[in-house]
């Protein structure tokens, strides 16, 4: 049978993936840490100030500004 090349493309093991984003709370900081890695900017006026809105067990950031 021929070699898989999805299966066998380098990147993170089960286990350290698992590691990295094994809850759900961790893959939330992960994604929050990749789209403002320098902290919180409105993506329609730029500006830092927010407030943070727990809708269920989620958060939400709202520029105060806009």
């Amino acid at each position: 049978m021929a070699m898989n090349r999805i299966q066998f493309q380098p990147g993170l093991s089960l286990p350290a993936f698992l590691e990295q984003f094994g809850s759900e709370a961790q893959c939330e900081a992960a994604l929050e840490k990749a789209r403002w890695p320098e902290g919180f900017r409105c993506p329609r006026c730029g500006q830092a100030e927010h407030s943070v809105l727990h809708v269920g067990v989620h958060k939400t950031c709202q520029c105060r500004d806009c």
